[in-house]
């Protein structure tokens, strides 16, 4: 009977053993991606309170724009650090109505707001929103890096909630069964 109980309180041990070494490299393994998950996901939640990661939005003259695309391409060339020549250089546009702006952006991240009825250039500013969001989402790296590694960080993440609640749980459980075994004897 005593040899039963010492191999199950030693297997026990080994389990505590074993959870808490599996905890503690997963961990290691997670902690540099997820720093830079948690301090880019910060930056993008607060990117409109900072003009270096999103610049604001300027005001055109009037909602309705009148200028056409061809408008739109002579004043985004107009501005040198954007290094727009033809429409290949240009990343997106994009029109806001109620603001009476067109947002350009080239493939270098500059952005240039034009007013969508006057064609003139309200703003010129780099835009690092996209940046932290590839380093966020980890395609900074390699384009598919979100699927090889966010995706196995995302999965030991999930595992090591699992294994920390098994070792924030045994304690308690530990004290329950001693108090049991304490009562029956």
């Amino acid at each position: 009977m005593q040899l039963s109980v010492t191999n199950s309180v030693v297997g026990k041990m080994s389990f505590k053993r074993k959870n808490r070494s599996i905890h503690k490299w997963a961990g290691i393994i997670v902690a540099l991606p997820l720093l830079v998950i948690l301090v880019t996901g910060i930056l993008l939640l607060v990117k409109k309170e900072f003009d270096f990661i999103q610049p604001p939005s300027a005001k055109g003259k009037t909602s309705q724009p009148t200028i056409t695309f061809e408008h739109i391409l002579a004043a985004a060339q107009s501005v040198e650090m954007a290094q727009i020549s033809s429409w290949d250089d240009i990343n997106r546009l994009d029109v806001r109505p109620a603001k009476g702006i067109t947002k350009v952006r080239s493939h270098n991240s500059i952005e240039i707001q034009i007013d969508s009825h006057t064609g003139q250039v309200l703003q010129v500013a780099k835009r690092n929103y996209e940046f932290i969001e590839s380093l966020h989402d980890g395609t900074f790296f390699e384009k598919n890096a979100n699927l090889w590694l966010m995706l196995p960080v995302s999965l030991i993440l999930l595992f090591m909630v699992f294994t920390g609640f098994v070792m924030f749980y045994q304690p308690f459980r530990t004290k329950k069964r001693n108090k049991q075994r304490g009562g029956n004897t």
